[in-house]
């Protein structure tokens, strides 16, 4: 039997710790106990120990395993992950290096096993009362498996204190219901199923019995752990109810963070909980808003049913006066997330990446686990073990990407090259690893910081070959979660072996990713203006090639290509004859723009980075224009702001006069034809009382509200920042003029000798 692991937890018996994990066979829930298994970590065999640290473990082994220095190490058996945390403790405390002592008990199980996320079962087995299969101790081996994961998703209305709960709605394929309080009767009945309770507690024990006959793998929402499952584990408390949620009536448990910015954890056995931003965001989805209504505009073309700007009030209003009407409001939502979860892919690309890692289902982040994952039993298989995360104290910080200073200005015919995967085609061609670093060997590689590196005993070359034909195969079936996870994985090594969280921490592994890419860009440039060409920009991983004027767009390509070409011959000749090894740097044409802008540095000569806009022209399609880092793209500028110099970038780029239309748009501003472009949108990121000092805006205009939100919209009048649902005076045009419009386009007029202050000055009469 083969089955997909859903959830893993770990739980300590009067002998040793029990595994627990929870899979599905995609039709089939199955629940996995390993019993008696000792927690385990290694030491280093010379090392003496005192007799209070002897008594906290059960067994010590000398093994056929070494650090990564070529020491021997013994195993140290516990019979609970309580003794080992607390011998781990005392060992930091009195300097003894410990090797794999944060390793996860649930997480070393399968890694051991190179069981990522499926595996094959086999062995006895019975079924519960909910029917799910239940095995004790079995023999398991890796296995493919892509199940058909059955879904929910779910959210829930309340008051704006959220004390008082309104509704649950769930949706599915299969169903469209809606739990509703209601102490009076509704004789009319919707269009969907719904259930009627008089008080919060049978509503909620409605809902906890309906989930379990129903037996999801996989709850998903839109901030589903920072909102719903919080009120609803409150409301549970409150009511002496216990969230059972999870398989077999287990209980939830919601960590809750501590710090702003960091996730709040739902723990659900046998059952996964995905919010659908962060999930896009692990996926790099990125919008300007990840509110639920902004990304279901821009995904589906589809808003929620209520868009009023004091939506909290709206709810409360229809709780009292129309519950129907609030029913599919709360459903249209849970609807919203699973289609948007549907068009994105998310729960694919989840499958996808635990079973390349190893990380558990719907995790998000972890890239620093998914490599212990991915490295950890190959290290073992290489006879070496890993030493604790921290133990790593040296902090000579290594280089970002290199940036070539632009040349800013108005240009035609640019090209730009990008290097496929840098930093992972660097880590493979220069034999960049832990393993290969600790042992160098003869004729090792050179890297940076007297870093030398093994041609012959090496782990992450060659896992990072795998992945890349394996992400080449994805993207031959089209298989295009597949190939965003690997993309991902691969990325993600120069960052984890760059952070101290990493327990292979060394900055003469990360810097000699960086510096050789540093290396690698600068020859590359040297290359291009030898061969005729001159570069005007260049990014970590790409170069931006200014071409000779007249070229048609069919010439500008085929030079990229031809450039291209030559470039990756010349970096296989160079490493051949270098470092006798084989290239796996490969150079690729990404763009042609056909009119191109590089802005300055805002009040200087001085050429921007990281901003950028081109315009480009292909045969059959219509001309896009892309920005990169300029004001039409942030949303901390107003719509004024970003739509004009959208509008500007584009005469430009097709040789329209654009003094003219400045000066019509200062004179729109300020007629007030643009008054509803000219709200500036923010975040309160804290409690209105925590600012003292510095008052914001945005800060100003909420305290004019009787109960601001988190985002608050708000114009800067002549009375100063006030909110848009409480203007008392005009916008202060003059402010939008010099703030927004100017600034916004004066970088442009510069490229084609014009002057802001020249083409509206002798217009200020008008205004």
């Amino acid at each position: 039997m083969k089955i997909f692991i859903l959830t893993r937890e770990w739980q300590q018996t009067s002998q040793a710790v029990e595994l627990c994990y929870w899979g599905t066979t995609g039709e089939q829930a199955v629940k996995l106990l390993i019993n008696d298994q000792p927690s385990v970590c290694f030491i280093q065999s010379q090392q003496k120990l005192d007799t209070d640290l002897v008594h906290l473990f059960q067994q010590r082994k000398p093994l056929k395993l070494k650090t990564l220095n070529g020491e021997a190490v013994d195993g140290l058996y516990f019979s609970n992950q309580h003794q080992l945390r607390q011998f781990s403790q005392q060992a930091s405390l009195r300097g003894i290096k410990l090797y794999e002592s944060d390793v996860k008990p649930t997480d070393r199980f399968l890694m051991e096993r190179f069981i990522t996320a499926s595996c094959e079962l086999a062995g006895q087995y019975y079924e519960d009362k909910q029917g799910s299969l239940v095995f004790v101790n079995p023999k398991l081996k890796p296995a493919q498996l892509k199940p058909k994961i059955k879904w929910l998703s779910v959210d829930i209305e309340t008051d704006i204190t959220a004390n008082d709960l309104y509704s649950i709605a769930v949706y599915a394929n299969d169903v469209q219901h809606v739990f509703m309080l209601s102490q009076q009767p509704i004789e009319e009945k919707p269009e969907f199923e719904w259930s009627l309770y008089d008080s919060e507690k049978s509503l909620l024990l409605g809902f906890l019995n309906w989930l379990q006959n129903y037996d999801p793998d996989l709850l998903i929402g839109w901030n589903i752990v920072g909102f719903d499952l919080i009120v609803l584990e409150s409301k549970c408390q409150q009511l002496g109810l216990k969230l059972n949620i999870g398989r077999q009536h287990a209980q939830a448990r919601i960590f809750k963070s501590r710090q702003s910015g960091e996730m709040n954890i739902a723990q659900i056995p046998g059952r996964v909980v995905m919010d659908g931003i962060e999930m896009l965001r692990a996926a790099f989805w990125s919008f300007e808003s990840f509110t639920l209504d902004f990304v279901s505009q821009e995904l589906l073309g589809r808003n929620k049913l209520i868009t009023d700007e004091d939506k909290p009030a709206e709810i409360s209003k229809l709780f009292n006066t129309d519950k129907i009407k609030l029913a599919r409001y709360n459903l249209e939502d849970c609807r919203l997330v699973a289609e948007i979860f549907k068009v994105t892919g998310l729960i694919e690309f989840a499958i996808e990446r635990s079973s390349m890692t190893g990380l558990a289902f719907g995790r998000v982040g972890g890239s620093v686990a998914a490599f212990d994952n991915l490295y950890l039993p190959r290290l073992h298989r290489k006879g070496c073990v890993a030493p604790d995360v921290g133990s790593q104290t040296d902090d000579t910080p290594s280089p970002g990407g290199y940036v070539i200073d632009s040349k800013p200005g108005l240009y035609n015919d640019v090209l730009v090259l990008d290097f496929k995967s840098l930093y992972p085609s660097i880590i493979r061609t220069f034999r960049i690893d832990p393993l290969g670093l600790a042992q160098p060997g003869d004729h090792p590689v050179p890297g940076f910081l007297e870093a030398n590196f093994s041609t012959q005993q090496s782990i992450l070359p060659e896992l990072i070959e795998e992945l890349w034909h394996k992400r080449d195969e994805a993207k031959t079936q089209n298989n295009a979660p597949l190939s965003q996870a690997i993309k991902i994985i691969m990325n993600s090594f120069y960052g984890v072996l760059g952070t101290d969280g990493c327990r292979f921490f060394d900055p003469r592994l990360a810097s000699s990713i960086t510096r050789r890419g540093h290396e690698i860009i600068q020859q590359s440039q040297a290359f291009i203006e030898q061969y005729g060409q001159q570069v005007i920009y260049g990014d970590t991983d790409s170069i931006f090639v200014l071409l000779e004027t007249g070229l048609t767009t069919t010439q500008a390509r085929k030079a990229g290509q031809e450039l291209t070409q030559t470039m990756n011959q010349y970096w296989q000749d160079n490493i051949n004859q270098q470092f006798d090894l084989p290239s796996y740097l490969e150079i690729e044409f990404e763009t042609h723009f056909k009119r191109f802008f590089m802005p300055t540095v805002r009040g200087s000569e001085q050429g921007s980075k990281k901003r950028y806009a081109g315009w480009v022209v292909s045969d059959g399609k219509e001309p896009e224009l892309v920005i990169k880092g300029l004001e039409a793209v942030r949303t901390d500028w107003t719509p004024f702001a970003r739509e004009a110099q959208t509008r500007v970038l584009t005469r430009l780029f097709t040789d329209q006069p654009v003094a003219d239309y400045v000066l019509e748009l200062a004179q729109g501003l300020m007629e007030g034809k643009y008054n509803q472009q000219l709200v500036y949108s923010k975040r309160l990121r804290k409690p209105l009382s925590s600012y003292t000092k510095n008052v914001p805006p945005h800060v100003q205009a909420a305290r004019k509200l009787d109960k601001p939100g988190r985002k608050i919209n708000y114009m800067i009048t002549l009375n100063g920042a006030e909110p848009v649902a409480n203007l008392t005076a005009k916008p202060d045009y003059d402010h939008y003029l010099e703030r927004q419009l100017k600034p916004a386009v004066e970088g442009l007029l510069h490229c084609v000798e014009l002057d802001f202050d020249d083409i509206v000055r002798s217009q200020m009469s008008l205004f």
